[in-house]
């Protein structure tokens, strides 16, 4: 069976019964339907006496076209845990519709291991992520309209830093000409779109404790500068306010469930390749508020999602974790030791072996942080012992354990040995640190991630990021933590650069202020804020029957 068909004969109980299993008040309660629902936030106000659970973050080794089953084994590893007899749940992204339609497919799990109801996370849900547009876009008119009317502060519409988005992969928007048509429809310019993830609001839903803070950080986006070069804010539009009403529900985390009927909480969607990689600050404070144990997911390899959540979001949200399960495949790591996507179905320890430099890097990586790890080795059909041997005995060589697991064919069933494991080290505590100060200059930051994270010879900055590196100390802006946009497909920049590069150059082609959100974005190489499709769809297999069924999600 495939994914779709283990879903619809999954025993889904009704939401009702999963918020009370997990301790959630009813009143706080707001269905969407049967089996999903939002909750209120006014329920911190009884849990804020709960002591908080602990929380694990899942990562994994640097991506490939193979697929590493990064959510899977989030997912897996949440009901692993329960079946061990600890009280666990999990929190998540939200899918974005633009790689549902292109490459990438779901992103609720696979196999037994899936998050349900898969259909309606995969599109639209509970509409969270089309209000992160329409707020965004709200604001983009707001701008237009005040450059039309001719409002003060005069904004100059050629230093516009706030372009439209939309949850779609459309490249014939990357960048357009807006204003068209004659005087009375606005002011001719050229600007641009991005995906719906890439938001600077995006960001800020997830990482906003309140509605307050909500409107606060609206408030301090940075929308363009005057013609005199004055910078001019979303407060200095007298909007925040509205911008924040379009988000007053999605701010409210989203309840659902496993195919075992483990509570999950699916909120926000900021991807790691551009923006922080983590689900909301205030779905996983809710967690840990319910449960023992929370597992949480970091997008793409760790240089990337992991290494934002630990300098960003745990920083600014005060999470502690209490350590970091790394996922390996053997197909992954024969294409990083030099085999072609067509080739890695066939037994190859010797490409194994060499593919193994990419997972060292990512955990010496992960002891930068000060955290304790566990490689998860998620099992795939092609697999062999022989190649699961070793991955188990290079990781061991270096001081960490490894366990293969089986969560896509097996469910929870398919992970005790890890859960076990997890369970048995829960008294011990990880000595989380960021890598860096805040109190150091934004280059030296871009420096220290792109060389201690990447391993990264040297940095160069254009020209373009020169000059933004000047108006970043002007604007006074230079404490922020980076979230560098990169390519996932490789440690470095150069997305065709698998294994563990070394020597080579990060080019940092401009950084962009995201004062809002309260970090600064180096984009470097050729990473792009608005994907397209591939030659073939994903589009072109799913299809809805006459009686509303939805097909080909996978």
């Amino acid at each position: 069976m495939n994914d779709l068909q283990i879903a619809k004969e999954a025993k889904i109980k009704p939401i009702e019964e999963i918020a009370k299993n997990a301790g959630i008040p009813l009143p706080y309660l707001e269905a969407y339907g049967k089996y999903k629902a939002k909750v209120n936030l006014n329920i911190f106000k009884e849990l804020e006496k709960n002591e908080d659970g602990k929380l694990i973050l899942v990562s994994a080794i640097t991506p490939t076209p193979a697929g590493e089953g990064k959510t899977t084994v989030s997912i897996g590893l949440s009901m692993a845990l329960n079946r061990v007899g600890l009280k666990a749940a999990a929190a998540l992204r939200e899918p974005s519709m633009g790689p549902l339609f292109g490459i990438k497919g779901g992103a609720t799990g696979g196999g037994r291991s899936q998050v349900l109801p898969m259909e309606d996370i995969n599109l639209h849900f509970t509409g969270d992520i089309h209000a992160v547009s329409a707020a965004h876009n709200l604001l983009g008119a707001i701008i237009d309209n005040h450059i039309f009317r001719r409002k003060k502060p005069y904004i100059d519409p050629r230093r516009i830093k706030w372009p439209r988005v939309i949850d779609m992969n459309d490249r014939g928007l990357r960048y357009i000409v807006s204003g068209l048509g004659g005087r009375k429809n606005g002011v001719p310019r050229e600007t641009s779109f991005q995906i719906t993830a890439s938001s600077e609001i995006m960001a800020i839903l997830c990482l906003a404790n309140n509605y307050a803070e909500l409107k606060e950080k609206i408030g301090n986006i940075l929308v363009g500068f005057t013609y005199e070069g004055e910078p001019v804010f979303v407060r200095d539009l007298k909007v925040q306010g509205a911008v924040a009403a379009v988000l007053k529900d999605a701010l409210k985390p989203n309840l659902v469930q496993t195919l075992e009927n483990t509570p999950v909480f699916i909120h926000g969607g900021p991807f790691a390749n551009i923006a922080q990689g983590t689900n909301s600050v205030i779905a996983t404070k809710l967690a840990l508020k319910l449960f023992d144990y929370v597992v949480t997911e970091a997008g793409f390899g760790f240089d990337l999602g992991a290494e934002k959540y630990f300098d960003i979001v745990a920083r600014y949200a005060g999470f502690n974790p209490a350590g970091v399960v790394l996922v390996a495949t053997i197909r992954a790591l024969k294409m990083h030791g030099g085999k072609s996507l067509k080739e890695i179905d066939q037994p190859d320890p010797a490409a194994v072996e060499k593919g193994l430099a990419n997972l060292e890097k990512h955990l010496e990586n992960i002891s930068k942080f000060g955290m304790k790890a566990v490689v998860a080795i998620n099992r795939f059909t092609t697999d062999t012992e022989e190649e699961h041997k070793i991955i188990k005995d290079f990781v061991e060589s270096k001081g960490f354990k490894a366990f293969v697991v089986d969560f896509w064919a097996k469910g929870s069933e398919g992970g005790v040995e890890i859960a076990s494991f997890i369970k048995e080290k829960g008294g011990e505590t990880s000595n989380y640190k960021p890598l860096y100060s805040l109190d150091l200059p934004t280059e030296k930051k871009i420096e220290i991630v792109a060389k201690e994270i990447y391993g990264s010879k040297a940095i160069d900055f254009t020209k373009k990021a020169k000059s933004d590196l000047k108006r970043i100390k002007k604007l006074g802006f230079d404490k922020f933590p980076v979230c560098i946009a990169k390519t996932q497909k490789s440690l470095s920049d150069n997305p065709l650069l698998l294994g563990r590069p070394k020597d080579f150059l990060v080019t940092v082609r401009e950084i962009k202020i995201s004062s809002g959100a309260g970090f600064n974005v180096p984009i470097t190489g050729d990473i792009l804020l608005m994907p397209g499709l591939p030659k073939t769809p994903a589009a072109e297999n799913i299809d809805i029957t006459d009686e509303g069924e939805i097909k080909g999600l996978f």
